[in-house]
């Protein structure tokens, strides 16, 4: 990822800014947030695909917050990184960064997260610089989407960020899968809809599915989680009514999903 990390010295790395979210508001900030490490929890901020789409009515810009990409936002981003630092030595931030590919600096950030995704429209602009982020050495994880619809409102604007690049399935011996966690039994995440309803799937997404893109040199720099919500897994790893297995394959899967980038 060094061809990433390089380009970023030559922006001015976006300060740290909490913005509301569809959950949470006045999450507590964690009193490093602003200490400087070598991994940082970038969240993708993206405009939707349209106001209202999935239940909620955004009021405003969706670059001011409180729309799809701000689900689980901050807890999760949190949990995940607090887990990071005790399962790894990587040395992780405890707060996360919205990042706007509109803004220029999202090669400061060579991590990113994109959550629901299945309500995302991403402009040509920002697919260009995405495709740019991701062509340099940038890696892209996504998340909690689910069933036909979502998956089509997905491709949409990612046949656009990487044309003519296929989706697939990721090989059970990917490295991916064995950089630190022997992911060998995966299983399907649910959200917190499982605590009501006992179901693992949304929609029609009652099959998991682990697909990635790789660039030319084989290496993968987007991994695909679609029919699971590994950030609820993080969002309630601390809820004693949310099962543990849910929590421990999600936040393992994470930890894969960052060291794997940081060693190829």
């Amino acid at each position: 990822m060094g061809g990433v990390l390089v380009l970023g010295g030559g922006y001015a790395i976006q300060p740290f800014r909490e913005y509301p979210g569809l959950e949470y508001e006045n999450f507590p900030l964690p009193r490093d947030y602003h200490e400087k490490t070598e991994w940082v929890f970038a969240r993708l901020m993206y405009p939707p695909v349209s106001r209202g789409y999935g239940g909620f009515q955004f009021l405003g810009d969706w670059r001011k917050g409180g729309s799809n990409w701000t689900m689980d936002y901050p807890r999760s981003d949190r949990h995940f990184a607090s887990a990071l630092r005790r399962l790894t030595r990587i040395h992780a931030r405890s707060a996360e960064q919205p990042v706007n590919l509109e803004n220029g600096d999202v090669y400061d950030w060579p991590w990113l997260y994109g959550v629901e995704v299945g309500h995302w429209n991403l402009s040509d602009a920002q697919a260009t610089a995405f495709r740019e982020f991701l062509l340099r050495g940038g890696f892209f994880m996504c998340d909690d989407f689910h069933g036909t619809t979502e998956w089509d409102v997905f491709t949409a604007s990612m046949k656009r960020v990487l044309p003519g690049r296929p989706i697939v399935e990721i090989p059970p011996k990917d490295a991916i899968f064995h950089t630190l966690y022997d992911l060998d039994d995966r299983y399907q995440v649910p959200g917190a809809q499982f605590l009501e309803t006992g179901q693992t799937w949304e929609k029609d997404g009652k099959i998991p599915h682990w697909r990635g893109i790789y660039d030319d040199k084989g290496r993968l720099m987007v991994a695909i989680c679609f029919n699971m919500d590994l950030g609820d897994s993080w969002e309630h790893a601390d809820n004693p009514e949310y099962p543990l297995k849910f929590s421990a394959l999600g936040i393992r899967t994470g930890v894969n999903y960052v060291v794997y980038p940081m060693t190829q």
